[in-house]
């Protein structure tokens, strides 16, 4: 009878602790929801350039806004390769003002790609957040040789 008492409090006790280390996850997660501070949301994450032709207009911008409460602040981007170059805003972005992040690809490269660009800020949210651009570039039309 004694070790089915200890045995039922040793289970009471883990199955205790689990919850509280659950319990603890979870506020966790709250305090980073409702933490003070700059936030950054973008209206769309991914840029799909679709089919482009081959040295087109490589320019695109990705609109953001601060949801936090003090201003952001973004203090580099960078292209995931040569190909990729973004600009972003230089000033601190207050919060509930929007803004741009640039990115232009250099669409003389054939083919498909997919690249991505790190921004790095004070939101804390995302103090490293990475954006992505998709596509493909149609090959340089051929030459007419009868001219």
């Amino acid at each position: 009878m004694k070790k089915a008492i200890l045995l039922s409090f040793a289970m009471l006790a883990m199955t205790t602790v689990g919850m509280a280390q659950n319990t603890t996850k979870a506020s966790e997660a709250k305090t980073v929801a409702n933490e003070d501070g700059a936030k950054i949301e973008f209206e769309s994450e991914t840029i799909d350039y679709g089919t482009i032709e081959n040295s087109s207009d490589g320019n695109r911008e990705f609109t953001f806004t601060n949801t936090g409460t003090t201003p952001l602040v973004i203090t580099n981007a960078k292209g995931s390769c040569g190909c990729t170059v973004p600009t972003w805003p230089k000033e601190a972005i207050a919060p509930g003002e929007s803004s741009v992040i640039g990115v232009r690809y250099a669409t003389d490269r054939t083919g498909s790609f997919s690249k991505s660009i790190t921004l790095t800020s004070n939101a804390v949210n995302a103090p490293k957040k990475v954006i992505h651009i998709k596509g493909k570039v149609n090959p340089k039309p051929a030459e007419d040789k009868n001219i």
